[in-house]
């Protein structure tokens, strides 16, 4: 799949990894497609981008209605969707009881799973049959890849992450299946699992926290960057021998229980 051929919708495309691929993308040629929900800074992220390749709409990944609009609306400025990366999520923490032994509110296990793992799998479902409708990019049939973040809490949760690991570890769970689901049709998926990256939020923390952080790599002994994730995104995107499988993104990192 050639980047400067493409025309990519990225979840959570404001901030985080997900802006960083936006940026790889657009750097690269693509189309870009942000859905988040920060409607302000969407603008500004488009703006940044450049208006011409570069659309914004505010989309809930969880309302199947808002993501069909979402996906007219790239249809109709760039006519197709080729790539699709899904980057959207929330990383809460709570130990499943408290101090005084009370247990953690069932609603907050199923507001992270809402937008991990349901939020995800609403996306690449509508953005599949979109992909399953348009031409072959290449003599191979293919028409689309979907990208899915995960992370190595999904295989090494620590202690307070049960509702982030199991979401994390449901989007690894599917990626396989997906890929075979769809196959026949020409659409490949895959999933990054990255370890701990630098995004602004863990980069503003005191430099022995990001030390802290980054104990357990191995090397280089550092927090990820996320423009490290984006050359991922791209170098999946054009390797067509990719398919169905969870790549870890974390210099060897193993999580300990804290």
């Amino acid at each position: 799949m050639k980047i400067t051929e493409v025309t990519a919708l990225v979840t959570g495309g404001c901030s985080g990894l997900g802006h960083a691929t936006a940026i790889a993308l657009s750097q690269a040629g693509a189309k870009v497609c942000l859905l988040d929900m920060n409607e302000a800074l969407g603008q500004q992220r488009v703006e940044e981008l450049g208006t011409e390749n570069t659309l914004f709409v505010r989309a809930d990944v969880r309302n199947e209605d808002e993501i069909s609009s979402a996906i007219r609306q790239c249809q109709s400025r760039f006519n197709h969707i080729h790539l699709c990366v899904n980057c959207a999520g929330i990383a809460p923490a709570k130990r499943i009881l408290n101090k005084e032994n009370a247990p953690a509110p069932l609603q907050d296990f199923q507001h992270t799973i809402d937008i991990n793992l349901v939020g995800s799998f609403n996306v690449a479902r509508l953005v599949a049959s979109a992909m399953a409708t348009q031409s072959a990019v290449n003599d191979e049939g293919e028409r689309g890849v979907i990208i899915n973040t995960a992370s190595v809490a999904g295989y090494e949760g620590q202690i307070g992450q049960t509702a982030y690991a199991a979401s994390k570890a449901g989007i690894i769970g599917l990626t396989l299946p997906m890929a075979r689901d769809l196959a026949p049709l020409g659409i490949r998926v895959n999933t990054i699992a990255p370890g701990v990256m630098g995004t602004p939020m863990l980069l503003a923390m005191p430099e022995h926290v990001q030390q802290a952080l980054s104990h357990n790599v191995q090397f280089p002994k550092r927090l990820g960057l996320p423009e490290e994730f984006a050359k991922l995104v791209i170098h999946i995107a054009q390797n067509a021998y990719l398919n169905g499988e969870t790549i870890r993104l974390d210099g060897g990192l193993r999580m300990p229980p804290k």
